[in-house]
């Protein structure tokens, strides 16, 4: 059974630390307890808005005025090479259960923030993996038929920081197998802090932010290509150029509105300096779009979701 709270910050909730009141707010572990908490909101005809780790997202400065669910963690299993782990199961703990169990596969996305559940929503990745490759199947419950369903890796049809559970919100990851293969645990350690360390290097991990701001776009301008690759020595990755390098190009690194700011190590990520609202962030946004678009004819898109913004 869950147990029901009311008006609770939403900013302490976030990695963002912005956020008005939720109206209503529960944790809940397991499809029963959701569905109890999702039938409950439906009754009282309340907005509903279900979420896990508090990366990836930016609340409204007025909150949300209806009910927040917060999946909890829900625990990981080990099974030979077979990972089983609850949608609110931090994604850094999976990596370190799985390095401490000689698994292999995890290890370069440590330092992602946030919980399973979401990296598989949105297909986070780091450093050329992405938890989609590691997933054989994941169990969603279905708002709209109240049943809970197993998906296969093919059937989560994963992409570029997309799956069927982003396109369908309906769909409410409960828990995930994960396959993963046979490593050196002392190996597997290594490359995990070693990341860890890379990450920090390029921005610091303590920052108030929702991670990568903007999704690396397609890109078909020839000489802009030759460009990146003129500046950074890299070729891009499928065509894609980095968020941040757009950004650094059209001249924001470290532009500022509000309390918002475009980080200065690292321009993909819009950061709470400490002040900033939801409207901050949302304008200063906007303004890199603007000027991307204007500017290099390319269009962004968020990878942060916005709840309770009219956007």
């Amino acid at each position: 059974m869950f147990t029901l709270q009311r008006n609770i910050s939403l900013a302490s909730l976030s990695t963002f630390h912005i956020g008005g009141k939720a109206n209503y707010f529960t944790k809940v572990t397991g499809a029963l307890e959701l569905a109890s908490a999702i039938e409950y909101g439906e009754q009282n005809n309340l907005p509903i808005f279900i979420f896990s780790g508090g990366s990836n997202v930016l609340f409204s400065d007025r909150g949300f005025p209806g009910l927040v669910i917060r999946i909890e963690d829900g625990g990981i299993k080990i099974d030979k090479q077979k990972i089983f782990c609850g949608a609110g199961v931090t994604l850094l703990d999976v990596v370190h259960t799985s390095c401490e169990n000689n698994l292999a596969g995890m290890e370069k996305m440590a330092g992602i923030p946030g919980s399973l559940g979401g990296a598989i929503r949105g297909n986070a990745g780091a450093f050329g993996t992405e938890i989609g490759s590691v997933v054989h199947s994941v169990k969603a419950y279905a708002r709209d038929t109240g049943m809970l369903k197993e998906y296969s890796q093919k059937m989560c049809e994963f992409g570029y920081r997309t799956s069927i559970f982003k396109k369908h919100p309906n769909l409410i990851i409960i828990s995930a197998e994960l396959i993963l293969e046979p490593g050196e645990k002392s190996i597997l350690q290594k490359i995990a802090s070693d990341t860890m360390v890379l990450r920090e290097s390029k921005h610091s991990q303590k920052a108030m932010c929702a991670g990568s701001f903007f999704m690396n776009p397609l890109v078909k301008d020839e000489k802009l290509l030759a460009e990146f690759v003129k500046d950074t020595g890299n070729v891009s990755k499928d065509g894609k150029l980095p968020a941040g390098w757009l950004i650094d190009y059209v001249g924001l690194r470290g532009k500022q509105i509000g309390g918002a700011m475009v980080s200065k190590q690292h321009p993909n990520y819009l950061v709470n300096t400490g002040t900033a609202t939801a409207e901050d962030v949302v304008m200063l946004a906007s303004l890199i779009k603007t000027r991307v678009r204007d500017e290099l004819g390319i269009r962004l898109r968020e990878e942060v979701q916005y709840v309770g913004l009219d956007q």
